[in-house]
């Protein structure tokens, strides 16, 4: 089971933990982006970009077996951060959609480009799976 890292005194985040600790097998997703299965981009919105991402990471915990709660650690790349800020009210439900009600330790960085010229956004995630008890 992982486990929240909250320190005393601090200001509750909204959507990541400050932290997690975790034992067990180690999942680690390579940069997933907004691409389908075929690599082949949909579309050029964001908000989509970033359903489909979150929907690649979640196909690779699966195939790991691991789902979303096994999550410790989310990182974003995106090629605009202000989009990103402006957007938040329709990234929130996207990312509850696919993710759910779960919320590992997440970092997120604007970077200058992504190696696939459509890309706007791309996650990597690191899961763990709790040993059997």
């Amino acid at each position: 089971m992982n486990q929240s890292l909250q320190p005393e005194g601090w200001t509750a985040p909204k959507g990541y933990a400050n932290g997690v600790a975790a034992r067990g097998t180690q999942i680690y997703v390579g940069g997933q982006i907004g691409w389908n299965a075929q690599q082949q981009f949909e579309t050029d919105d964001f908000i989509e970009q970033c359903r489909q991402t979150l929907q690649n990471v979640v196909a690779v915990l699966k195939a790991g077996g691991a789902g979303p709660e096994h999550m410790v650690r989310m990182t974003w790349y995106v090629i605009d951060r202000v989009e990103y800020n402006a957007r938040l009210k329709e990234l929130g439900p996207v990312y509850r959609d696919v993710i759910g009600r779960h919320f590992p330790a997440m970092t997120c960085v604007q970077v200058a480009a992504l190696m696939e010229d459509r890309a706007k956004v791309e996650i990597e995630v690191t899961a763990v799976v709790p040993d059997a008890a």
